[in-house]
């Protein structure tokens, strides 16, 4: 396989490593099986009627009803989502200076349309039992169901769908962020607020089915999963940076949690603007954050620079966060606590090559950077480490 990369005014061709993408890719897909065994996510089948329901409502026939009914209100929905998008963000372009050209809501509505409705024929064909793409990829062994189960069958479904959009995401990310990337802020949350929108449209067990399918587009549009992958498909497989990352990966939904439990614990009181931390959707909200800061952190270590963070996500967050009343203690909190959690799980060598770069990502985010008067935090477990090349590109 090969990849083309622009340079300036050359073009030049270079090999990549297929076995390194598709080795994150599993991993990524492993985490999500493992993690909606690990929420309980509601899909009722504990109890025999609820699990006649399940049957019922993920019938080839149901499912064809189902996303019809979604398509059918898309466009109405699709503009509703984009009012509330420019309600939240309207003030931003002015304030940070962005250019009105560059938002255009008819080709974001326009392309966050077909996403859903791609991710709604997905649906449609995915009929339990039907083989997905990660029964493929993970044994029996790793997952906590029978792959001849129906309901095992529905939690891998949604993997199906990362491999039909997956790339067509990464490129609409590339496409959105190309020439400022603070527009993938509008662009995100254009999706979230459609997806959102169209789940309250189903009933509790349709809506508990179909939340899988659109996490795996704000996943992918919300973190730069596509870039992560590419990265790792350029260096070599005894990489110790990849080696870092497939570490961490795994975990890091399970780290994610840890992180956002111990936030709550500290800040009881504070309430962001969707609510207090300890509320359900402020909560989902804060688990992506975290694997957020987790994935850019790896593109980086990945692509070895701080692109990433310095181009894209310095400047979203700060966007964004005050918009949303995100105090920045609080996004200072969560580093330190992430720093704690990765440096625990890597080996020395492992450490050496990827503490640099969240060194770099807690100083971007750090007190001296706001001049807030927040929590005072040891930095010197970070910076004993060094590093030896230019982290800028």
């Amino acid at each position: 396989m090969y990849e083309y990369l622009g340079n300036n005014s050359s073009v030049y061709k270079k090999q990549i490593n297929n076995a390194s993408v598709e080795s994150l890719g599993v991993q990524w897909a492993k985490k999500y099986l493992q993690n909606l065994d690990a929420d309980s996510v509601a899909f009722g089948y504990s109890k025999p009627a609820e699990c006649q329901n399940l049957k019922v409502v993920t019938s080839p026939d149901r499912r064809e009803i189902t996303a019809q009914k979604l398509k059918s209100s898309m466009r109405n929905v699709s503009l509703q989502a984009w009012n509330k998008t420019e309600k939240l963000l309207s003030k931003q372009l002015k304030r940070h200076r962005i250019k009105t050209e560059l938002i255009d809501p008819w080709e974001i509505t326009r392309d966050s349309c077909k996403i859903y409705e791609k991710s709604l024929d997905v649906y449609m064909r995915a009929a339990p039992g039907e083989p997905s793409m990660v029964s493929e990829l993970a044994s029996k062994e790793e997952s906590r169901a029978s792959p001849e189960d129906p309901i095992y069958a529905q939690r891998l479904a949604p993997n199906q769908l990362t491999k039909a959009i997956s790339s067509s995401l990464g490129d609409l990310r590339q496409k959105y962020t190309q020439k400022d990337p603070r527009v993938i802020g509008f662009v995100s949350m254009q999706f979230h607020y459609t997806g959102q929108m169209l789940l309250h449209l189903l009933s509790g067990i349709e809506q508990s089915i179909l939340s899988t399918y659109f996490k795996v587009v704000d996943d992918h549009l919300y973190m730069p999963l596509q870039r992560a992958y590419m990265a790792a498909a350029k260096l070599d497989s005894d990489s110790v940076a990849l080696s870092a990352v497939r570490n961490l990966l795994p975990i890091s939904t399970h780290i994610a949690k840890r992180i956002t439990r111990k936030v709550i614990e500290l800040y009881p009181a504070y309430r962001s603007y969707s609510g207090k931390l300890n509320n359900h959707k402020v909560i989902i909200s804060s688990l992506w954050d975290v694997e957020m800061f987790q994935v850019y952190l790896w593109v980086c270590v990945l692509e070895g620079n701080i692109a990433a963070i310095a181009h894209e996500l310095f400047p979203l967050c700060v966007m964004l966060y005050p918009t949303l009343k995100i105090s920045w203690e609080i996004i200072s909190q969560m580093l330190h606590l992430l720093g704690q959690e990765i440096s625990e799980r890597l080996n020395t060598e492992q450490a050496n090559t990827l503490m640099p770069y969240f060194q770099v990502l807690w100083h971007m985010f750090s007190p001296e950077v706001f001049g807030e008067n927040i929590c005072k935090i040891e930095l010197n477990t970070y910076d004993e480490i060094k590093t030896c090349k230019p982290l800028f590109a």
